[in-house]
């Protein structure tokens, strides 16, 4: 059998850089009478012991040279070194070298400087051996006399140290600690002596809190801490006076240390669930929040207020004003965490109130000099567009302020705007003749690609008046500039040239002459045309000159292609439903001439060279099937219907499958956790075999503390978990168990020595590949023939990628000469250990991919022929959540596109990936992430 393990202390790393010394070389250094030399000395033991040599062999020098000098700093030290040093022989008996330690400790107990009265006081604490501790009792008690408050409050918890760990030492301490506290004045005193008396003797303690219970509000701080804790332990007791104690919180919660309101708020909400008491603890919660400035603090304090919220929802609504003022933090995270709270506690009685709140912090967001004023812009667009689609009454008053961020240079910022105009126009239609007004007249301000996009489908579905769609018309031709395209954006590029020409002299005195037009040309249709040689040689349009030309315009000649896309069907849309509306073909041809002549345009430019990137396929073909469409007449009815209703009906079934979702959340949070018929369980009541059926919270997280729940399981889990290290035949086998954490791995490896030979200094080697690193070296052991041994390894994570452990075991054979060596089998750490299923929203999950740099792109081949079948094994093997709305993946088109989600349990590492299959002969699918 291994022996019993030794306690653990601190690990110190030693320097790597210095060899490590020799006892010899210790031992000089001891005996040298220069204190420094000895302090020097003495660190480098403590280090040397601390990573696993006791060194027993130095035990007698210290005594000899250091244990009678009366430097404090050697004192001090040499207190580290009586912690540490083995203080019993193999078979468990106190070394006979202790009785002259005791003689010297019993000396420092009576020493006349109170510092190392003190520090010996302190040292008793943490001994675990009663015979050294048993003659050392009486000097203990005289210090509790001691004229100094530092020598009497250390000696209070020598005698609980003492008490709690062998009673029989001190059998009368409670009724000693009962007397001193009676007559000490000292705070720090009386609160350590509060302390030991809660905790061995709690009748006491209780009697001596009623004493005192209205002067605690003037009580030092450390004391209230104790008195709190007093009260959280008294409190389970049936008899406790629970009135008093919570009119002591009360007290408490007014007093200036932010710590015993945190505590006393804590301890309030457990003693009560009166309304009253909720208020009161969330309202110092909320003072707490905004008058720290830890931002750690803010987010704790955010986090038991949310407790509260899940608990107590309805209490709370009246304070969701005071919780807004914490977005007065300047980190954004703490910004998030209070908008997201204050958005499940809005209700319709405080709404107003809150969205007037947000409007005036997002016109703030105009003048603040913020690092992240943007994101900051973004969280309060999102907070307004979700008040806005809970309660219809304020959607109108919002919607109009958020338009006048769609010019906003942030990206992001502007497509929430668009994202929140979308859904209000299609769930409340008496707002969409205002806002489609309001849209067209900011359509001069956009300026990214993704609002334009939005813009322009929710004016060509949405604009359904005559007047409203020739407005359209106009502010579209607008903003798209002199059409053709093409033909001026040449005119002006050989402007520039011959302006160049006549402004630069040529080289050998002449002057150049202009390229001539090329020869006529036979057109598809039978026209000629004549092609100029300046659009060969006259390059591509300048990046930088796009600012000045209409946004439209400089988008598609800076190649988005797929705005010209998205401006060609609303551009149809429009044609035809103003075909529909009006009764003259003139103007009905009209218009479609125009859309023909804008599309036309932006196809003719995507294929010239002028531009930095030519037209995509699947823009091209978009525009081809928008100008069919409009040049057939009459229009095919299928196409049309497709165009003006299957588009929007897509999109409502959207938002209804949107809603269903958020009301099955809402369902699920709201669910009744508790019938009205259920059977109450009284834990003291039940037998040990009825434990197990029923049982309720509270007994579940005793019986998951105590560790004996899910036994079964749990030894399944290690064994499914469990690595083999060695062979079989190997003289030492060895086998490890991983358990992967949020931040480290911990490998609790099982070494068996298979020989009748003791194997000594054995240890445990690992180096690792990846981001893994080694928290700390595993300390040599001793192992008996046929014995085991338990050793524990921690590795720290920094990053979700798959890492190999690997390593070897030496030890020593009977001879120290022999020494041996057994190469381990690799530990392979897998990333799926990370990787969790998470959700996003479609802005967050565009905005991350476009923020990744690589793009990975595989083919699978696959005998599976069903696409939902096998988008579901892909989320099962990788952990990945499907953001794509279950009626996005309805029905059978012979493709299909999904987008994936998941984080990594490091918090801060995001898998954003795209998966899209075609069923092709070959069964080839690909996947993006």
């Amino acid at each position: 059998m291994a022996a019993v393990e030794a306690p653990a202390y601190t690990v110190v790393q030693a320097d790597d850089g210095k060899d490590q010394p020799t006892l010899q070389e210790l031992r000089a250094q001891l005996e040298n009478g220069k204190e420094e030399v000895k302090i020097d000395a003495m660190k480098r033991i403590l280090v040397i012991m601390l990573n696993g040599d006791p060194m027993p062999q130095l035990l007698m020098h210290i005594i000899r040279f250091i244990m009678p000098s009366k430097n404090k700093a050697l004192k001090k030290l040499l207190l580290l070194y009586w912690e540490v040093c083995p203080k019993t022989n193999p078979d468990g008996k106190l070394k006979q070298e202790m009785v002259l330690v005791v003689n010297a400790i019993r000396n420092d107990l009576l020493h006349p400087n109170e510092f190392i009265r003190g520090q010996s006081l302190r040292f008793l604490c943490k001994l675990k051996e009663g015979e050294i501790l048993e003659p050392l009792v009486p000097s203990v008690r005289e210090c509790l006399k001691h004229r100094h408050a530092y020598v009497r409050k250390n000696a209070v918890l020598a005698i609980y140290g003492i008490y709690k760990n062998f009673d029989y030492l001190i059998p009368d301490a409670p009724e000693t600690i009962e007397e001193y506290i009676a007559t000490e004045a000292d705070h720090s005193c009386r609160r350590n002596a509060l302390i030991m008396l809660v905790n061995s003797k709690l009748s006491v303690a209780v009697q001596f809190f009623n004493t005192i219970s209205q002067q605690i509000v003037n009580l030092d701080e450390t004391f209230q801490l104790a008195v709190i804790e007093l009260i959280r332990k008294d409190s389970r007791n049936p008899t406790a006076d629970k009135a008093k104690y919570i009119q002591t919180i009360f007290m408490l919660l007014t007093v200036s240390s932010a710590s015993v309101r945190y505590e006393a708020a804590s301890t309030l909400v457990n003693l009560t669930s009166h309304v009253s008491a909720i208020k009161a603890a969330v309202s110092c919660y909320i003072e707490l929040a905004v008058k720290e400035a830890d931002n750690n603090v803010k987010l704790i304090v955010l986090d038991r207020i949310n407790e509260l919220r899940e608990k107590h929802d309805r209490v709370l609504d009246e304070q969701v004003m005071d919780i807004l003022r914490v977005v007065s933090s300047p980190d954004i995270e703490v910004r998030k965490k209070c908008l997201s709270m204050a958005m499940e506690l809005v209700s319709s009685r405080n709404v107003d109130e809150v969205v007037s709140f947000l409007k005036k912090e997002l016109l703030k967001t105009h003048d603040q000099d913020y690092e992240k004023n943007n994101e900051y812009r973004q969280l309060i667009i999102q907070a307004i567009h979700s008040c806005a689609i809970k309660f219809s009454e304020v959607a109108d008053s919002v919607v109009h302020v958020l338009m006048e961020f769609l010019g906003d240079s942030n990206t992001a910022s502007a497509v929430d705007v668009v994202s929140f105009v979308r859904e209000v126009v299609e769930k409340f239609p008496q707002l969409r003749v205002p806002i489609i007004s309001r849209l067209l007249d900011t359509f001069h301000e956009m300026r990214t690609g993704r609002v334009f996009r939005g813009a322009l489908w929710i004016i060509g579905e949405y604009a359904a008046d005559l007047k409203t769609i020739e407005e359209a018309f106009r502010q579209i031709r607008a903003a798209i500039g002199e059409v053709p395209i093409l033909a001026a954006e040449q005119r002006l590029l050989e402007e520039q040239h011959h302006d160049g020409d006549h402004a630069q002299p040529a080289a050998d005195g002449k002057d150049k002459k202009p390229a001539s037009g090329g020869a006529p040309r036979v057109l598809a249709d039978g026209t000629y045309a004549t092609e100029s040689a300046l659009a060969t040689t006259l390059g591509k349009i300048d990046p930088s000159k796009l600012s000045s030309k209409p946004p439209l315009r400089a988008l598609i000649l800076g190649g988005d292609f797929f705005v010209g896309a998205v401006l060609s069907t609303a551009l149809t849309k429009l044609a035809l439903r103003y075909s529909s509306l009006i009764n003259h073909p003139a103007k009905s041809n009209a218009v479609k001439t125009e859309a023909m002549l804008i599309m036309t345009s932006i196809l003719r430019v995507g294929k010239s060279e002028i531009v930095t990137a030519h037209i995509d396929e699947d823009s091209n073909s978009r525009i081809l099937t928008c100008l069919r469409l409009l040049s057939t007449s009459p229009p095919e009815a299928s196409m049309t219907s497709a165009f003006l209703e299957d588009c929007r009906a897509a999109f409502t079934s959207l938002v209804t499958s949107s809603e269903k979702t958020k009301q099955k959340k809402n369902k699920e949070k709201q669910g009744v956790k508790v019938q009205t018929d259920d059977v109450i369980s009284f834990r003291f009541l039940k037998t040990k075999k009825a434990l197990g059926e029923g049982t309720d919270e509270v007994e579940t997280d005793l019986m998951r503390a105590t560790g004996s729940a899910d036994r079964g399981d749990e030894y399944v889990s290690k064994l499914d978990r469990v690595v083999q290290l060695t062979g079989y035949s190997d003289p030492v086998y060895a086998e490890a168990y991983v358990t992967v954490h949020q931040y480290d791995i911990l490998l609790d490896i099982l070494v068996v020595n298979q020989t009748n030979d003791t194997l000594q200094n054995m240890t445990v080697e690992f180096s690792t590949l990846g981001d893994l690193k080694l928290v700390e070296r595993p300390q040599p052991h001793t192992i008996a023939p046929r014995g085991f041994h338990s050793i524990k390894a921690n590795i720290k994570v920094s990053s979700t990628e798959t890492g190999v452990i690997y390593g070897n075991i030496v030890y020593d054979g009977p001879t120290s000469i022999e020494a041996h060596c057994v190469i381990l089998n690799d530990i392979h750490i897998d990333i799926m250990d990370y990787i969790k299923p998470a959700t996003c929203t479609e802005t967050q999950f565009r905005l991350m991919w476009s923020e990744f740099e690589w793009e990975n792109k595989v083919n699978v081949n696959t005998n599976m022929t069903d696409l939902r079948a096998y988008l579901g094994h892909i989320m099962k093997s990788t952990n990945l959540n499907c953001l794509t709305p279950e009626h996005a993946l309805a029905g059978e088109c012979g493709f299909l596109a999904a987008n994936l989600y998941a984080r990594s349990s490091l918090a801060r590492t995001r898998s954003p990936t795209s998966v899209w299959s075609s069923r092709a002969p070959t069964r080839s699918l690909g996947i993006s992430g």
